[in-house]
């Protein structure tokens, strides 16, 4: 291996079934749902009123630097998650402001409420009657600037902006700059914010469920969107045993592609191509696979391409495959980020996230998709997918540091 060796020391999470590492770790094993009807915004006329939205949020709790009325609530969720995973890592906060640090965080509609707040004033008002602070509030830039003005940081500070796949850039941008050594520390991660347009336009592809998120059952009807959070802590190996910190697990490496295939439709070879590349790059087989964290959105095509892309990659001796948007629902831009939180937190636990709502099996995807319970596990590597819209697909891998040192090294 070349470079440095990166793992995760820190994990923050805002989520509808909890925030926090170790709520969130609780839920994840308890398979909690936490949908609710949308309170974001007036859902009135919609059929389909669901969401997982993160209830009784107070950003002031976490934030000590950054002042909650400056940014908007996709900033807040971002800013708040890296406050917390810089507190779960134990790093002194002095020592990470004068250090090479950053942020790289991923979203897919960025400040979304902020832009609907602001088209409701033009119509009533007009430009003029628009909020100034509002419009400073917009650009997708500041997720990254608030995490960075939060930490007092001045390294990158990087939004990308690859719809529900953007989690796992942000991890593979963050761990490429702590390989080489441009940075000591990064946070990355994902974060969105339930709005009426991205609900809308779900709704408008016939993708969004009634009540419930079902992926790989055969009766399932779609996502249901969610909201928030999930940013990692990543430094050295060196770095990290330097200073005693606990390691959740190693970034082993990842895998990008973008096919453009078609818009919204996903492509089974780019993202069997993906995997495959996700492998090679962190040096690994296939059969050294212990679960994948699904990307599992419940619509009908998703989970059907994924399972066939698998299969392709994998043959006929699959992985435990299970998808936690059953629980919370799709973060977007924060999806893949959480995802990633819940595979560090089930290596560093010794547990497999379930896919809760599943009833029946669909013969399209014939998968041991860990069904309404959790399962304890001891997991020495696992796959965290993440998808998007235009055919952006990105894979990360993480694997038990241990075991890497064992066995890659």
């Amino acid at each position: 291996m070349t470079g440095r060796r990166v793992v995760i020391t820190g994990i923050g999470v805002v989520s509808s079934i909890g925030s926090g590492v170790g709520a969130f770790a609780d839920a994840l094993k308890c398979g909690k749902s936490a949908i609710s009807p949308i309170r974001n915004f007036d859902s009135t006329g919609f059929p389909s009123f669901m969401a997982g939205e993160v209830h009784d949020f107070d950003p002031s709790a976490w934030l000590t630097r950054l002042d909650p009325a400056t940014c908007g609530r996709t900033s807040q969720f971002a800013a708040v998650a890296a406050r917390m995973a810089v507190d779960d890592s134990r790093l002194d906060p002095d020592h990470l402001s004068d250090s090479v640090a950053g942020s790289c965080v991923g979203t897919t509609a960025g400040e979304s409420q902020v832009v609907e707040r602001l088209t409701a004033e033009w119509l009533e008002r007009g430009p003029a009657g628009m909020t100034p602070s509002l419009m400073r509030q917009v650009s997708a830039s500041r997720l990254a600037i608030s995490v960075n003005r939060e930490l007092a940081v001045t390294g990158k500070a990087m939004t990308i902006s690859t719809a529900c796949s953007a989690g796992n850039y942000a991890i593979g941008y963050g761990y490429d700059l702590i390989q080489t050594g441009e940075a000591d520390y990064m946070l990355c991660g994902g974060a969105d914010s339930v709005s009426r347009w991205v609900h809308a336009g779900f709704y408008r592809l016939g993708a969004i469920a009634p009540a419930r998120c079902q992926p790989f059952d055969k009766n399932r009807q779609g996502i249901l969107t969610g909201e928030g959070s999930g940013m990692v802590m990543l430094e050295s190996l060196e770095s990290a045993r330097a200073r005693n910190a606990f390691i959740y697990a190693e970034v082993l490496g990842y895998g990008l592609n973008c096919d453009a295939h078609h818009m919204v439709a996903p492509n089974c070879g780019s993202i069997a191509a993906c995997i495959r590349r996700a492998h090679a790059n962190a040096r690994i087989r296939p059969d050294q696979v212990d679960y994948i964290c699904a990307h599992g959105t419940g619509t009908k095509t998703n989970d059907t391409v994924e399972t066939a892309a698998i299969r392709d990659v994998f043959g006929s001796e699959l992985p435990v495959i299970s998808s936690i948007k059953s629980m919370l629902g799709h973060t977007m831009g924060a999806a893949s980020a959480i995802g990633a939180i819940a595979c560090a937190l089930a290596i560093s636990q010794g547990f497999i996230p379930p896919t809760i709502n599943f009833e029946e099996a669909d013969p399209d995807c014939v998968i041991d998709c860990v069904a309404n319970h959790s399962r304890d596990a001891e997991l020495n590597v696992v796959q965290n997918n993440g998808f998007a819209f235009g055919g952006n697909n990105a894979i990360t891998i993480l694997g038990r540091e241990a075991w890497v040192s064992e066995n890659l090294q």
